[in-house]
């Protein structure tokens, strides 16, 4: 019995240490998130000159913080003219800016979060597993930029600008609470943003050998319903159809993007398995 309830410690001490770890790193993440968002929840930016430097500085203000900056931006950018924003709640100001203060935190923060999860993760990876994600890293910040740039670009002015003359036909005066448009703007950006992944994850599938390339060109016409259904789940759903066509069109090309880049990583491995076996 002694013997029995010495060896099960022995097997949960390496269980608890990797908790323990992952406690850690998870923490570290949080703290970072938290921090961030405090920064720009609850700071400023203003610039002082020393001997003809400009050198710009954070000093504490609820109500000129970075993310009131971002919402201003948004405001004097995005919102169409003739549209009015609307303060329908008390705290919607409060809201709208821990929302982006949230948004941004996160966009700042993550190269610490995913740093402190791959120091728990990548000891326990393959070698070609390591390398799949060093691979996808640079890509997968370029299309998620992609995304919310064209979400913020396209998507949002077209959907306002709808949203103006569809009102404006019906009579309405076209208003919007603050909270409302802010929460969109930075909804769409951030789920358009996740939606462009859609090659990379084809790309992966393929890379550890889930998914074959051909499997991908045969299946073409599911990829592309799959794009549609996508483009109409994070459509606003405000224009009639525009968005989502045009959404949808990007997005099957992208899926065609992902075909040809799995053909690729499907003939690069091969060609490495060859030179193997004649080595």
């Amino acid at each position: 019995m002694t013997e029995r309830t010495e060896l099960r410690k022995d097997e949960e001490k390496p269980l608890l240490s990797h908790i323990a770890e992952l406690a850690m790193r998870l923490r570290r993440g949080l703290i970072s998130l938290f921090l961030a968002f405090i920064i720009f929840f609850a700071f400023g930016y203003t610039t002082i000159n020393i001997d003809g430097y400009t050198i710009p500085i954070l000093y504490p203000s609820l109500f000129h913080s970075l993310a009131d900056s971002l919402m201003l931006f948004f405001i004097h950018h995005e919102l169409p003219e003739g549209m009015k924003l609307l303060n329908l709640n008390p705290f919607d100001p409060l809201y709208a800016s821990a929302y982006t203060s949230f948004y941004l935190a996160l966009f700042i923060s993550l190269p610490i979060i995913f740093r402190e999860l791959w120091g728990f993760v990548s000891p326990g990876l393959y070698e070609h597993e390591k390398k799949l994600v060093k691979y996808i890293v640079f890509p997968a910040v370029l299309l998620f930029v992609s995304g919310s740039l064209f979400a913020y670009f396209i998507i949002v002015p077209l959907m306002m600008k709808f949203v103006v003359l569809y009102t404006t036909a019906l009579g309405v005066e076209p208003t919007l609470s603050l909270r409302a448009f802010v929460s969109t703007v930075i909804s769409l950006m951030m789920v358009t943003g996740i939606a462009f992944e859609y090659p990379l994850v084809m790309a992966s599938l393929t890379y550890i050998g889930m998914v074959k390339a051909d499997s991908w060109r045969k299946n073409w016409r599911w990829g592309v319903l799959g794009a549609f259904i996508i483009a109409w789940i994070i459509s606003p759903g405000t224009t009639g159809g525009i968005i989502e066509i045009i959404i949808g069109v990007i997005l099957s090309a992208l899926y065609f993007v992902g075909v040809a880049s799995a053909k690729i990583i499907e003939k690069r491995r091969s060609e490495r398995n060859e030179q193997t076996i004649q080595r």
